[in-house]
């Protein structure tokens, strides 16, 4: 990949590369959260200009970064990385006030259709069925053998994150490291994590 290095690259870029190297080649969780670390509140400021509501920019911030250590390996230099991860932050953003635009019903209120006959909306009941509680339990067991299989540092993360329910700040101040460690490396124990159940998939 060296060779598709744009020399015209500025500094700032080449530097980014060599972080984008270290993560892939050696899964170098500190490139990981220096990323994160130097891009995460411009994406977020980004973002908040377009959806001008805090929470969900700070969702759609770490959805950004979810995508982009996912697809990491499809950098290609030929141009900056801040390009390719703007460009990763908008067309979510695009994607999430598409899907805010999506007409919505109450569900107490009667609908008028184009016909001029009204029917109201009967979502289905979330109540499980005895056989359905048995695969939610098989499941939920799959994933705590699979966690289990994780390095102690991913693994703990998952745990506090997904079993206990610990924000990202709770989890930070219980493992002790920087809070921008803990967004990065639960990104990476979540892709090995996917990885895993896919290819246990099936087997339950």
């Amino acid at each position: 990949m060296e060779e598709l290095l744009n020399e015209n690259l500025s500094d700032k870029a080449k530097y980014d590369y060599q972080l984008v190297r270290k993560a892939l080649d050696n899964d170098d969780q500190q490139a990981y959260a220096e990323i994160l670390k130097r891009y995460r509140e411009p994406i977020y400021f980004m973002l908040l200009k377009m959806v001008r509501k805090p929470i969900e920019a700070e969702d759609l911030t770490i959805e950004t970064f979810g995508k982009a250590f996912k697809r990491l390996h499809q950098y290609v230099p030929t141009h900056a990385f801040s390009t390719w991860l703007y460009k990763i932050a908008t067309n979510n953003c695009i994607d999430f006030i598409r899907k805010k635009k999506t007409t919505t019903y109450s569900l107490d209120q009667e609908i008028t259709g184009s016909g001029g006959d009204n029917f109201k909306i009967d979502p289905p009941s979330n109540t499980l069925t005895p056989e359905e509680k048995i695969i939610k339990k098989q499941k939920i067991e799959l994933m705590q053998q699979v966690v289990t299989l994780l390095k102690p540092r991913y693994k703990t993360l998952i745990e506090l994150r997904y079993f206990k329910e610990y924000s990202y700040a709770e989890i930070s101040e219980e493992v002790g490291i920087p809070l921008g460690t803990v967004k990065a490396q639960l990104f990476r124990a979540k892709e090995l994590l996917f990885e895993m159940l896919k290819n246990r998939k099936g087997k339950i």
